[in-house]
């Protein structure tokens, strides 16, 4: 328990920090939506219309009504989840192996708890910031959102993106713990798990501009919780399952390997 305290201790300045700049994002984005659509007229639709189609699959223009509220906030949803992936790659791998990192490890490691507990106390305290994170985010769309909507349920909608927010960061703070569980020098697991997930949104990008090349959002995680199937294709109940597994892979992986492997001094 006092391992848990310490990490969120250690941590609230920063999820401050991600939490001010997630309502900004929101509310920055959401303010483009006022300067047009708001007014209750087309022009939005036409003006993303006229864009090159591969912006146009990229936005999703022909599946989203930019002048409805939760529909606009959908295509900025991307861009949140991206925010989302790295705070929470970033987490899984720094609070594994801020020890090393600090040179307290051998502080740590003398203590009557093993290393199962430490790991275990950590990922409690990564899952608490995560869920604050996801409150406040939730929250700011939510109040956003009833600001710019007039006598329209956009609830259920919002709570299915906000369902995938989550999702994500589970995934990438499992892929975080993973590379924090293989690499002694903790600048090569933080610089691994925010590769695999800028190549991640990469691909998710590739495979919205490019018709072609569409399979690569079988590699892509973002791509598994695409709004644009949430809200207006019919969604693949196979990639939650798929998220679950992977989940439960990479944490076993994490705590593995943690365990066997020789901590940096």
């Amino acid at each position: 328990m006092n391992i848990y305290r310490r990490e969120l201790k250690a941590h609230r300045k920063s999820l401050l920090i991600w939490c001010i700049g997630m309502f900004f994002l929101i509310i920055a984005g959401m303010g483009k939506y006022s300067a047009g659509a708001a007014a209750g007229d087309d022009s939005m639709n036409k003006l993303m219309k006229e864009m090159p189609q591969s912006l146009q699959n990229l936005f999703g223009v022909g599946v989203f009504d930019l002048t409805i509220a939760v529909e606009f906030f959908a295509i900025l949803f991307m861009y949140i989840l991206f925010m989302a992936a790295i705070q929470a790659a970033m987490l899984g791998s720094g609070i594994i192996s801020k020890e090393e990192r600090d040179k307290t490890a051998e502080f740590l490691l003398v203590k009557p708890v093993s290393r199962a507990r430490i790991m275990t106390a950590k990922l409690l305290a990564a899952l608490t910031l995560l869920a604050i994170f996801f409150l406040v985010t939730y929250g700011s769309a939510y109040g956003i959102l009833s600001y710019y909507t007039k006598n329209t349920s956009f609830a259920s909608d919002l709570t299915k993106l906000m369902a995938s927010f989550a999702m994500i960061q589970l995934l990438f703070l499992s892929v975080g713990a993973f590379f924090a569980g293989i690499f002694k020098n903790p600048k090569r697991s933080v610089a691994a798990a925010t590769s695999v997930m800028m190549v991640m949104y990469l691909l998710a990008v590739i495979a919205d501009i490019i018709v072609k090349l569409d399979f690569l959002k079988n590699l892509s995680f973002f791509k598994y919780y695409d709004a644009k199937d949430i809200f207006k294709r019919s969604y693949n109940p196979i990639y939650p399952v798929i998220s679950v597994i992977i989940i439960a892979a990479l944490i076993y992986c994490a705590y593995h390997f943690y365990q066997r492997r020789d901590i940096k001094i």
